[in-house]
């Protein structure tokens, strides 16, 4: 098989976005509140939107199946208080889990959670044990910075997050480390505020001690890891300095990288500097990069053609970052797929 583990339902139908607009209208005119019921999206138009766009690509592709969470940009956490992000994040993750329901062969779900800047993490963990015990969710998105590119949460490893990483061992389930939508004006949100947290979120692990108290925790850093392949010279190093283990030995067992970047050479270095067992394949489709490269007449997120045309992975090495990665890191998934008899 082949697992998208970096889905999102970037084209839900338009009526999502009108009612977020009018519960955004609510914060300051609460006479306009919408209800939760006043949100009507049929069986049929999520058919549309998904078969139209998310299958089409993935059947043209060659994937076979995608962890499919909401919208990383309308997660917005810094929107409104605990009670706006707790119904939103509610109503995004029950259209992923019907989406689920209607196309079970191709898409599985992973939760947002209902963050707010400043309010206790334990205040997500209602959503969380929702979204994994009724919908059969297989991972959760955390993002590290609620604040949207002002960065006023504790890092990773703080204990201000134990509440959520107790969870997640708990229930076998990994997170992706994945901001939203910045309201910072030098911060471009997938530009330069999505890398900076991909590589803020592995330095702040790098500096810490987390996986001491979580051998089992497992985060996904999106994005190819942000910086981190890149400069992992620079990481080594730094990890010396601060008289840490080597990277092997402090980091990865614990932390995955995905495969969402957009040109052959930066998969080829993701492939050469992060070994094969760290590295799974994702492609965001129709999602920050949704054009076609003038060089290569293909889409750019089109990733699965830089696996394929990788000289340097075996086809047992490219396999096990298609499936056999993903299956390890989200055992939940792996159990659901063994259900099915994949």
């Amino acid at each position: 098989m082949i697992i998208d583990c970096h889905g999102h339902y970037t084209t839900a139908p338009k009526a999502l976005e009108t009612w977020r607009n009018q519960q955004i209208a609510g914060i300051k005119d609460p006479s306009v509140k919408p209800k939760v019921s006043d949100l009507k999206i049929s069986d049929d138009e999520l058919r549309e939107s998904i078969e139209t766009n998310q299958l089409k690509f993935m059947r043209e592709r060659g994937s076979d199946l995608t962890i499919f969470s909401p919208r990383a940009s309308f997660m917005a956490h810094h929107i409104g208080d605990f009670e706006v992000s707790s119904t939103w994040a509610a109503i995004c993750n029950e259209l992923c889990f019907r989406v689920s329901q209607l196309f079970p062969n191709h898409f599985i779900g992973a939760a947002m959670l209902p963050q707010s800047p400043g309010v206790d993490p334990k205040t997500c963990i209602p959503e969380l044990e929702k979204c994994v015990k009724e919908y059969g969710f297989v991972g959760i998105n955390l993002n590290p910075d609620p604040s949207g590119g002002h960065w006023t949460s504790p890092p990773l490893t703080d204990r201000h997050w134990y509440p959520i990483y107790e969870k997640m061992v708990e229930y076998g389930i990994p997170a992706m480390v994945h901001v939203s939508t910045s309201c910072n004006a030098c911060f471009h949100t997938t530009g330069a505020h999505y890398i900076n947290a991909d590589t803020t979120a592995f330095m702040q692990c790098l500096t810490g001690d987390l996986f001491k108290d979580f051998p089992d925790l497992k985060f996904v850093i999106p994005h190819g890891g942000g910086a981190a392949p890149y400069h992992w010279g620079r990481y080594r190093g730094l990890a010396q300095e601060l008289k840490k283990p080597l990277l092997e030995d402090h980091l990865l067992n614990n932390i995955f990288f995905d495969t969402c970047v957009y040109h052959q050479p930066g998969i080829d270095l993701l492939t050469k500097v992060i070994p094969v067992n760290n590295v799974l394949f994702a492609s965001e489709m129709i999602g920050a990069v949704r054009g076609i490269d003038p060089q290569t007449g293909h889409h750019f997120d089109d990733t699965k053609r830089y696996i394929e045309a990788s000289t340097q992975l075996s086809p047992a090495q490219k396999q096990q970052i298609y499936e056999g990665n993903a299956r390890r890191v989200y055992p939940r998934l792996d159990a659901a797929l063994k259900a099915k008899g994949h």
